[in-house]
């Protein structure tokens, strides 16, 4: 008798461990969603103050080797395979390329044309072929156009410690 009445506790304990695994599940699932949107802050947690204009930092990169702070700017495009970059229009009519402080946060993959926010370290730099054909190729580029990329570029490159994507505008 004493037996048969573990058994049942035993097997009660492990349906209610399972009833709750499922209610765990249901949860994270939701959380999925919700992080599945892009506006959200990633990253390090930063704030809205202080905020310098594109052209300010064109100028300060054009007088220095870095600028350091915070910008403004609308997704022109994100990477399609992880989210692990992204690129912002300049005012001077280039792009600036956005990746993100020891590859330790993606931004979602569907924030294309979002307003947003990122702090950090901007330079100018050379980009060699191999890495702007890596570029193309997250971008989702055709095997042709990838293969049409021949030359080094110089570019505008930002190493965002965190972003702030805002509703769309």
């Amino acid at each position: 008798m004493k037996n048969s009445f573990l058994i049942l506790l035993t097997l009660s304990f492990g349906f209610l461990a399972c009833e709750s695994n499922k209610t765990s599940d249901t949860e994270t699932a939701h959380e999925e969603i919700i992080t599945d949107t892009p506006v959200g802050v990633f990253g390090a947690v930063i704030n809205e103050s202080e905020i310098t204009p594109l052209t300010t930092l064109i100028n300060e990169l054009e007088e220095k080797e870095e600028f350091h702070g915070k910008v403004m700017g609308e997704i022109r495009e994100v990477c399609a395979h992880k989210g692990c970059w992204m690129t912002l229009d300049l005012p001077n009519g280039e792009t600036m390329r956005v990746t993100f402080k020891d590859y330790g946060f993606f931004v979602p993959k569907n924030s294309q044309g979002y307003p947003v926010i990122i702090e950090g370290i901007a330079s100018k730099k050379i980009t060699d072929v191999e890495t702007l054909r890596h570029y193309a190729e997250d971008a989702g580029k055709s095997k042709e156009e990838i293969e049409s990329i021949t030359a080094s570029k110089k570019e505008y490159a930002f190493e965002a410690v965190g972003v702030i994507i805002k509703e769309d505008a």
